[in-house]
């Protein structure tokens, strides 16, 4: 199993490949550059604010207020939500005030009335010191072939750019006289272009405060660094202090949400202390495909959590094969204060060994332990549970002052992180790892389907699938794959299916094992056939070979890979509390690695640590904090004190929940969550329950649970539904609403879904109204639900959604829970 740490044995057959950490060798502060997005955000909510904030992004690039070339993602509107949630800068898009792609050319007096109104909306925004002007994108292929190979024609070229440039680089300083200026923007490095643009900027005192270009090809993985140096040395050569870089556009569809190919480009920018947006090819609001719906992690949301929770210096880490394009590659941290080093790495499924160098005394001590966990490829829309922990072992460090953590059983698409952390006495806890097993669709028996390939270095924007190959056209009456599995005792086994759903709205396939009675297994719409998610059901199996086959049942459902697990009871993850975010200044105790092996938090009055816990579903959890005293969650506006070790039972929303701890004085090893997401208590309503007005009216569903929705909700101040809620008893709730909608708006662009968010206002009681932002299902059939936390008062209370100026969410039915169970 992947992370396991073997004793000494036989020497393997093969030498394992090393990924070398030197901890004495600073490369400056972790900048956290590497996890920006374009038009990662949609709307306000668009991510939730649960899925934002535990990211700490540097950088987002969005387009102008009001601007035509997607129907949201405003910089205005959603930096909001950005910088409550402690965003860095937000850089504005100016072309994309235009509708087409590429941009329509209507000339540089078509463009300066535009660059007028978006420089003085941006400037009187409170907040205009964040956001950051790009005037031009890819002006190397848009508007001014400044990429064509004929010299002279490039020299004209380059003219009439750089004519542009500094007309509306003056213009944008004379509205905003402190306008930080990014550019030229590039679609590709050009050393040719950069040399000259450098010494023309500078001369004519129109040199941009950020330097941008974009890195959208595999062979970037192998070609940045000598683009990083190239242009380094063009700066020196023309006298011009280093400038910040961004390379605000990176990666391609078979790199998003997969953490082993991301782990790869965040460490080749974080090393060269640059910022990085990834790119934009499908929708907006999801942070460039790694939040599911508004606020569920995928496994590349879990390797830039990771990210962002690496302090202190980055450090010098060479891998085995420098700038090579899918190989294993890796940045690492340290940091003094918190004596704790942090290596991220994947990219390659070969046995590895993570060999850290000079690792100091007078920090860690004689022995340190060892966390692995790992980071899975769960599919842009599949959801993924806080990383596993492989391993947790206690290690000697080597008279040379190395420790040696062995890696095997690794996967191509995951990443991996370690920590290190001072030994102390005690054992920690084994890690529990369940057996399970992987088998690709490919290698199955398939009866009228095809296979495709997906995602390779050839293909690079072709979308990721495992093992690079699925199963599509599963379209025929007698469609079906069926997989030939072993497992190694009786019990029940968890069945993750990845998959994609191209119907337009919910499909089915019949699971039948063993030849038995088929079983309807229902899969979610799909942005498209290759934009992948995941469906879990359990099945109940006996030690030994079985077939279990995905037959054709209502729809298309093409298949990726099945994972079967070992269900060894109620979900749990404990939740490391030295490795949370912190506020304050609590102190850390590494005396004992007993239990989660990372020591404790110390946290006194004024100090604060905020867990990251994963939800499989909304619903009532068994949270305990293993502290030495009492202390404060904080959670949903709701805060309840605990004692030492004493359960309690938290209402948990699907996806990410930040829970706050507070205390006078207490030492925290973990906070430890189980449970599957228990309804027990929770209120229920039906759509037909609701009073329902001004055109408001149920419509028939066989989707809807009981079998009709609120529909025609909005587009005027009469048209509202009215729930009446009984409360047992008054306090906070959570208030769970399971909605549906497609709003599109299809700009032609052929690479992006233009999905659009709808809206409503909720009104609880006497409360002021609360806007709600609900994100497109894929379908009107398929059902999504938001939390929204509420007060209620003990008896009946009215809760009431409605939509004066558009359309509300279709509604399918509420629930409640009181967040203290």
């Amino acid at each position: 199993m992947a992370g396991t740490l073997p004793a000494a044995g036989p020497a393997a057959a093969a030498d394992p490949q090393r990924l070398t950490v030197d901890l004495k060798t600073s490369e400056g502060p972790v900048m956290l550059g590497a996890n920006g997005s374009l038009y990662g955000l949609s709307d306000d909510g668009v991510p939730s604010d649960a899925a934002m904030a535990p990211l700490k992004i540097t950088s987002v690039s969005q387009k102008p207020e009001g601007g035509a070339q997607h129907p949201n993602g405003d910089a205005l509107t959603v930096s909001k939500s950005f910088f409550r949630n402690g965003g860095g800068e937000v850089n504005v898009m100016m072309q994309d005030i235009y509708a087409k792609w590429p941009y329509e050319d209507l000339g540089i007096d078509d463009y300066l009335p535009k660059v007028d109104k978006i420089v003085k909306e941006v400037s009187a925004d409170p907040n205009s010191d964040r956001f950051v002007y790009i005037p031009f994108n890819e002006p190397d292929q848009i508007w001014y072939k400044l990429d064509v190979q004929d010299q002279a024609q490039y020299e004209k070229n380059r003219d009439r750019f750089f004519k542009d440039w500094k007309t509306v680089y003056q213009r944008i300083r004379a509205i905003d006289p402190d306008a930080r200026i990014a550019g030229p923007n590039e679609a590709a490095y050009h050393t040719r272009l950069l040399k000259d643009f450098l010494a023309f900027a500078k001369r004519e005192n129109v040199l941009p405060q950020v330097m941008t270009w974009h890195e959208l090809g595999s062979g970037s993985l192998r070609d940045f660094q000598a683009h990083y140096d190239d242009y380094r040395s063009l700066e020196r050569e023309a006298g011009i202090a280093p400038l910040k870089i961004n390379i605000d556009e990176y990666a391609n569809r078979r790199d998003l949400s997969v953490p082993g190919q991301l782990v790869q480009w965040v460490s080749m920018f974080e090393r060269n202390k640059v910022y990085a947006n990834m790119a934009y090819w499908d929708a907006a609001g999801n942070l460039s495909g790694h939040v599911v719906r508004s606020n569920i992690p995928n496994g590349g949301w879990w390797l830039f959590r990771w990210y962002a929770g690496m302090t202190g210096n980055t450090v010098k880490v060479t891998p085995p094969q420098p700038n090579s394009i899918d190989t294993l590659q890796g940045l690492a941290s340290l940091d003094t204060s918190r004596r704790q080093a942090q290596v991220l790495l994947g990219g390659s499924a070969a046995d590895s060994d993570v060999v850290v160098r000079d690792v100091p005394r007078s920090v860690f001590g004689r022995t340190v332990t060892a966390t692995v966990a790992e980071a899975a490829w769960s599919g842009y829309e599949g959801q993924h549970a806080a990383p596993r922990v492989l391993a947790r072992t206690k290690v000697k460090v080597a008279d040379d002052g190395s420790v040696t953590v062995p890696l095997r059983g690794l996967h191509k698409m995951s990443a991996y992180r370690v920590v290190l952390t001072p030994g102390g006495s005690g054992t920690p806890s084994a890690a529990s790892v369940p057996w399970s097993a992987s088998y690709e669709a490919e290698d199955a028996a398939i009866t009228d389907g095809k296979v495709y390939t997906q995602g390779t270095v050839q293909n690079a924007n072709g979308y990721a699938a495992s093992g690079t190959k699925d199963v599509g056209s599963l379209n025929q009456p007698g469609s079906k794959v069926a997989f030939t599995v072993s497992v190694p005792k009786d019990g029940t086994y968890d069945l993750a299916i990845l998959y994609g759903n191209q119907s337009g709205g919910p499909a089915t396939q019949k699971l039948i094992v063993d030849g038995g009675d088929p079983v309807t297994v229902g899969y979610s719409s799909t942005e498209n056939w290759t934009y992948r998610a995941k469906k879990e059901v359990s099945v109940q199996l006996k030690a030994g070979t079985h077939q279990l086959a995905l037959s054709k049942g209502d729809a298309e459902v093409t298949l990726d890979r099945i994972d079967l697990t070992t269900r060894t009871g109620a979900a749990s993850a404990s939740y490391e509390a030295t490795l949370a975010d912190i506020s304050g200044r609590p102190s850390y105790d590494y005396s004992s690695s007993a239990g989660v092996g990372t020591g404790a938090l110390v946290l006194r009055s004024g100090d604060k640590a905020v867990f990251d816990v994963y939800a499989p579903r909304d619903g009532y959890y068994t949270v305990t904090p293993r502290a030495s005293a009492a202390v404060k969650l904080a959670l949903h506006g709701e805060t309840v004190t605990a004692a030492p070790g004493r359960p309690l039972r938290l209402y948990l929303v699907a996806g990410n929940n930040r829970i706050g701890m507070t205390s006078g004085h207490a030492a925290v090893r973990s906070l430890d969550v189980s449970g599957d997401g228990s309804a027990s208590g929770t209120l229920s309503y039906e759509g037909p329950s609701a009073v329902l007005a001004g055109g408001a009216k149920l419509v028939d569903s066989p989707h809807a649970s009981a079998g009709s929705y609120v529909g025609r909700l909005g587009n005027s101040a009469s048209s509202t539904a009215e729930f009446t809620v009984n409360a047992p008893r008054s306090g906070r709730h959570v208030l769970v609403v399971h909605y549906a909608h497609n709003d599109r708006r299809d700009n032609g662009h052929a690479y992006n879904t233009d999905i659009m968010s709808r809206t409503a206002d909720i009104t609880v009681g006497s409360a002021a109204p609360v806007k709600v932002t609900f994100k497109n299902t894929w379908s009107f059939d398929d059902y999504w639900t938001v939390g929204v936390p509420v007060d209620l008062k003990k008896g009946a209370n009215k809760v009431t959604f409605g939509n004066a100026s558009a359309w509300a969410p279709n509604i399918d039915r509420i629930e409640l829970g009181r967040v203290v169970g």
